[in-house]
């Protein structure tokens, strides 16, 4: 049976269970970490973060996979602190953020590869937790010189270690396409592929072309209603299914216990539903009265993810 790794050992995947495919735990840059103490008590927020995941697990959650790249912010001790309080499976990532860094100029796909392989095969740091899938962007810049060459590296190390990939886009430009039409140049299996935040969109045609090359796509930001209220994106979803693609969905929040990009009391307020029980507690029951069947929920938050990860071992 084919198993996946995750921030407490392997499992096997059909004890991946209802799963959230696009998650944060922690993001706090690491340079600031290093030169600043007060920057964020990591102490104080992994109980937060164990309260937080509990309420999902209660609503029957069983595993989630946290998104966080090396240079947004990775922690794996955290994730790992955050997995054993819970029993919530977590599945850990490699990979790179869209973000130029000057280091990252002077080094090849071949380079950078090395890295996410040895994080996949040999384990993270000293932990022994060993990355079950690789994470890559493109974001406003689109997918320009510098990100096609961690889009290659992301497609090196897929093929080397059989890694599914998980990716960041936005709708405000045709990064998703133009990631589908990179990985595809670079000989990635499309069918191991989450092309993320696709639930920001409602333009139908427009992620029927992305799904036409076998991926799956990302419905992984309810609760964040400023880029798309909830019940929009629970109408896309229900389209999406009606016209037969619950097989190529996942669906998730992109959410964070702790994250350095906004002060907590303004996501308190503008964005209070960006958690990790938002969709057990209100999505599922949301597409359920929209008419979407238990099967095709079970396929989406399930069967998916399992699909996902049933590849393993050399591409």
């Amino acid at each position: 049976m084919p198993q996946v790794e995750t921030a407490l050992g392997p499992i096997d995947v059909e004890d991946i269970g209802m799963c959230l495919m696009h998650e944060h735990i922690i993001i706090a840059d690491w340079d600031m970490r290093s030169n600043y103490d007060d920057y964020v008590d990591i102490e104080s927020e992994v109980p937060k973060a164990v309260g937080s995941l509990n309420k999902a697990k209660e609503r029957g959650v069983k595993t989630i996979v946290d998104l966080t790249p090396v240079n947004l912010g990775r922690d794996i001790h955290s994730i790992q602190a955050v997995s054993k309080a819970t029993g919530v499976n977590v599945i850990c990532p490699t990979g790179f953020y869209w973000t130029e860094e000057p280091w990252m100029h002077g080094w090849d796909a071949e380079y950078l590869s090395k890295y996410m392989i040895r994080d996949i095969t040999d384990g993270i740091l000293d932990t022994g937790i060993k990355a079950g899938i690789i994470k890559c962007a493109t974001d406003h810049t689109g997918v320009d010189d510098f990100n096609k060459k961690l889009l290659q590296a992301t497609a090196l190390a897929h093929r080397a270690t059989g890694a599914p990939i998980s990716t960041h886009t936005t709708i405000a430009n045709t990064s998703a396409k133009d990631q589908v039409s990179t990985f595809q140049e670079f000989g990635v299996d499309m069918g191991r592929v989450v092309i993320g935040h696709l639930g920001d969109s409602t333009d139908i045609p427009y992620l029927e072309s992305i799904l036409a090359s076998g991926c799956f796509i990302g419905m992984d930001r309810f609760g964040l209603e400023a880029f798309l209220p909830t019940d929009d994106r629970v109408k896309t979803v229900a389209t999406l299914c009606e016209k037969g693609y619950a097989g190529q969905m996942v669906i998730s929040h992109d959410s964070c216990s702790f994250q350095d990009f906004f002060d907590g009391e303004y996501l308190e307020k503008f964005a209070p539903n960006w958690c990790y029980e938002h969709v057990p507690r209100d999505v599922l029951p949301a597409l359920a009265a929209a008419g979407i069947s238990q099967a095709d929920i079970d396929t989406m938050m399930v069967g998916n993810p399992k699909k996902v990860f049933s590849t393993s071992g050399s591409y």
